[in-house]
């Protein structure tokens, strides 16, 4: 998943939201230099990403789009879901979306002194142009998908794949809403178990 439902998918909690988004960027040892509970946000993140990846209505979701995108085609699906989270978010919270991404960067401003680098550096744009919200726009999809082309190894065709969402927008909602149903479901029983293992540490 991408970076507004890994928000979301830490239930309030400010420093598993912290691990939740430099998940990515953390390697080996350098777990153990974080406080408990943003270990516990990096481990959700990685259970989160896993359950994704291997998950029946995904993988469908993602057939339409290996031909053409191949290893890409699983960037592409989770910068879809945040469009369609960011698309419906009166569903899922009673927050505006405004609110929630504001609140969101002061939080992680706040755990700056624990940022690895690349990711403080990243942040910087992240909050300047509010990724977060622009993911509720084809515009904003567009963007991303092109931004991220734009640092791929190998020719990723990514900064055409909004025109696929355009074209299958409503085959891929009906996808988004069963499969995040159970995301969730998941995502907070996953979270309860990870911080009852690690109580007391």
């Amino acid at each position: 998943m991408n970076y507004l439902a890994h928000a979301y998918l830490s239930f309030g909690q400010d420093e598993v939201l912290v691990g939740n988004f430099i998940g990515d960027f953390v390697k080996g040892k350098m777990m153990n230099t974080f406080p408990q509970q943003v270990q516990n946000g990096i481990k959700l993140h990685r259970e989160i990403d896993k359950f994704t990846d291997t998950h029946p209505l995904v993988r469908a979701g993602q057939s339409y789009l290996r031909p053409k995108y191949r290893l890409y085609s699983s960037v592409i699906t989770d910068i879809y879901f945040d469009y369609f989270l960011a698309k419906n978010w009166d569903r899922y919270s009673e927050i505006t979306l405004l609110d929630f991404t504001q609140k969101t960067f002061t939080t992680l401003k706040h755990y700056h002194l624990l940022f690895p680098d690349r990711f403080a550096n990243m942040l910087m744009w992240m909050e300047q142009e509010n990724w977060l919200l622009q993911y509720k726009q084809i515009e904003g999809i567009r963007k991303t998908l092109t931004g991220m082309s734009r640092r791929t190894r190998f020719p990723s065709k990514m900064e055409m794949a909004h025109l696929d969402l355009v074209e299958k927008e409503q085959e891929y909602q009906v996808i988004f809403f069963a499969f995040f149903e159970d995301l969730e479901t998941f995502a907070r029983e996953k979270l309860l178990e990870i911080q009852d293992s690690n109580a007391g540490h």
